[in-house]
């Protein structure tokens, strides 16, 4: 027997599935993918798992929040050749050798061409830096902080990284799969990270001042770079 609680926490809205089992203790998890679920005795009243979960609410936050930015980014290899995702469009492939002298495309079965994941990495890398320069300007204006050190690699686990004490910042090559406001959002949270290193109340309030729009964004980039048939270009 199961039931559904909705925790708010710092104006984010967390469902939590609790699952009545043969237990004898009250057992918290949160997975890869953000969801949260709350084992409890079988016969526990439902108000006592509410005042448990009101207790771990900035706990279960910060996973949430932390699983969301840690999200593996896409891997397009195998994908159909004829176009790619860029900038939360797709748009033909043809174009993007066209425009940048780049083949993304890579031999699969005989007879059949598919995505060439190095080479449209490569790619990414290239518009992210080209991005890049305009992006953190607004940014680093808007913060008040400045970078020390912008780099752009491809992450598998991370959409950015910082380390304060150096001022270094790393961004993900794959955002430029994403709509350009997904780097904006990267950009800024990482900036923030220079002001604060934690994601402590702090960090996202500043965020929240830095980057409004900043919930509904990390919302996005858990989803793939095209989120429904009218971002397709031809």
């Amino acid at each position: 027997m199961s039931a559904g609680i909705i925790l708010n926490v710092d104006g984010l809205e967390i469902p939590v599935s609790v699952v009545r089992k043969r237990v004898k203790n009250l057992n918290l998890r949160v997975r890869a993918d953000g969801t949260v679920t709350l084992s409890i005795p079988q016969h526990l009243p439902l108000a006592r798992a509410r005042e448990f979960l009101d207790r771990k609410g900035d706990w279960i936050a910060e996973r949430v929040r932390r699983n969301i930015e840690r999200r593996p980014s896409p891997d397009f290899a195998g994908e159909p050749p004829n176009r790619i995702p860029l900038w939360g469009k797709l748009v033909p492939r043809d174009s993007v050798q066209a425009n940048s002298g780049q083949d993304v495309g890579g031999q699969g079965a005989p007879g059949q061409t598919t995505i060439d994941q190095a080479a449209l990495d490569e790619f990414y890398r290239t518009e992210v830096l080209r991005a890049l320069p305009d992006i953190v300007e607004r940014m680093e204006a808007r913060v008040g902080v400045h970078a020390a050190r912008w780099s752009v690699r491809v992450m598998k686990t991370r959409w950015g990284s910082c380390t304060p004490k150096t001022g270094a910042i790393r961004i993900n090559a794959r955002l430029a799969a994403y709509p350009p406001e997904c780097l904006e959002f990267v950009v800024a949270h990482e900036l923030v990270h220079l002001l604060e290193p934690s994601h402590n109340t702090r960090f996202h309030a500043l965020l929240d001042e830095f980057c409004p729009d900043n919930r509904g964004i990390a919302r996005r980039l858990k989803q793939q770079p095209i989120s429904s048939e009218r971002d397709a270009i031809e």
